[in-house]
C-alpha cells in the first residue's frame, strides 16, 4: 500500500507531544543538544525511557558515542529554546547557563523536568535510530509544559471535573447571560478584578480615566492630546481639557502650550509615583485572582483575550480624534 509522506506526517501531528531538548558531549569535549518531539516513556521498574534522532542528523555520531544523555522537557515558557537548538550551524549552548551532570553532560535550567540517562540500548527504526536510556537521577519543577500540536507550539491546560447540578437545585435558564455567554464572563471577571483597583483610584483621587491617562504616559511619556486620546479610543473614552486640567491641578502631568490636538503632556515625579504605586497594586490583583492557574494557563487565557481584541477591533473607526469640551 502507498502511503502519502505529507498526509502521513500531518496525520501524526494530531497527536499533542511535550518538546525536549537532549543533551551529551562528544568524545572531544563539544556540548551538543537537539531539540526533540519523540520522546516517551518505556517502564518504571527498571526506569526507562527513549527518544529517537534522525539519522542524517548532524548530531547522531555525538549521541551514537556517548555513553550518557540529558532529557529536558521544556516549560510553557521555553518555546524559543527549542528553536535555538532546532536549529544547524550554529553555537546552540551560546549565551546559556548552563550546569554539569553525570559525565560532563550539559544541563539546562527551569525545565518542567529533567532525566539524567545511562544509555541501556540504541535500535534502528527505519530513518531514526532509537535511544532507550535508564534514568540515573530527574527533577520535576512543576512548570507547564510545551506542547507541540498540528506543526505549531501549544500550551497544555487543565481540565476540571464536569460540574454536576444537585438534585434539589433549579439549573440556570438557558439565556443569553447564562454563565457560559462570553460577554457576561468578561464583563463579570472585569468588574470584579476593577473594584479592587478602583479602590486605590480613589485614594488617589482619580477617575477611571484619569488612570487610564497616567498609565499611557508611564509607558511612553511626552505624547501630544491627539495620540492620548487615539489610543483610549478603543474604551470609548475622550480626553477631554477637563480631565487633562484635573490631572494637571492634582500635580500628577505638566501640560505644555495652550489646549489643543498637538499639546503635549508630561508626567510629574508625583504623577510618576502614582503610576507605579497602581502598577503594583493591579499587579497584586491581577496574582491573586491568578493564584491557581499554572504559568500555561495564565499564558493561554492572556493570548485568548489579546486573539478576541483583535477580532473586535474596529480599527480606524473608533479612532476619533482629540476634541476638546468647546466642540460639543
Amino acid at each position: 500500500m502507498s502511503i502519502d509522506p505529507r498526509a502521513f506526517r500531518n496525520a501524526l501531528g494530531t497527536f499533542a507531544t511535550g518538546v525536549t531538548i537532549v543533551t551529551t558531549q562528544d568524545r572531544s569535549g563539544h556540548d551538543v543538544g537537539v531539540t526533540a518531539n519523540s520522546f516517551n516513556s518505556v517502564s518504571l521498574e527498571p526506569p526507562l525511557v527513549l527518544w529517537s534522532l534522525a539519522k542524517a542528523s548532524a548530531s547522531l555520531a555525538a549521541f551514537m558515542e556517548a555513553d550518557y544523555f540529558a532529557v529536558h522537557i521544556l516549560a510553557a515558557n521555553q518555546d524559543a529554546l527549542s528553536n535555538q537548538f532546532a536549529k544547524r550551524g550554529h553555537n546552540k549552548f551560546a549565551d546559556l547557563e548552563i550546569t554539569r551532570g553525570l559525565e560532563n553532560i550539559p544541563l539546562l535550567a527551569d525545565c518542567a523536568a529533567r532525566f539524567q540517562c545511562k544509555v541501556a540500548f540504541r535500535y534502528e527504526g527505519g530513518d531514526h535510530v532509537i535511544f532507550v536510556g535508564q534514568v540515573q537521577e530527574f527533577e520535576h519543577s512543576g512548570h507547564a509544559p510545551l506542547v507541540y500540536h498540528g506543526g505549531r507550539y501549544a500550551m497544555a491546560v487543565r481540565m476540571e471535573p464536569a460540574a454536576t447540578t444537585p438534585a434539589d437545585v433549579t439549573p440556570e435558564p438557558d439565556s443569553s447571560f447564562s454563565q457560559d455567554f462570553l460577554i457576561y464572563l468578561l464583563g463579570r471577571a472585569h468588574h470584579q478584578l476593577f473594584l479592587g483597583l478602583r479602590r486605590e483610584l480613589n485614594r488617589f483621587g482619580l477617575s477611571e480615566d484619569g488612570w487610564f491617562v497616567l498609565s499611557l504616559l508611564g509607558v511612553s511619556d511626552n505624547r501630544t492630546l491627539a495620540e492620548l486620546d487615539r489610543l483610549l479610543a478603543y474604551t470609548g473614552k475622550r480626553v477631554r481639557d477637563e480631565l487633562i486640567a484635573n490631572l494637571a491641578a492634582s500635580d500628577c502631568l505638566l501640560l505644555h502650550g495652550p489646549f489643543g490636538p498637538h499639546s503635549r503632556v508630561t508626567l510629574t515625579e508625583a504623577g510618576r509615583h502614582v503610576v507605579i504605586e497602581l502598577v503594583a497594586a493591579g499587579k497584586a490583583i491581577e496574582d491573586h485572582a491568578t493564584q491557581s492557574f499554572d504559568k500555561g494557563e495564565q499564558l493561554l487565557l492572556k493570548q485568548a483575550l489579546r486573539n478576541i481584541i483583535r477580532a473586535t477591533d474596529s480599527g480606524a473607526d473608533v479612532r476619533l480624534g482629540y476634541s476638546s469640551a468647546d466642540d460639543e
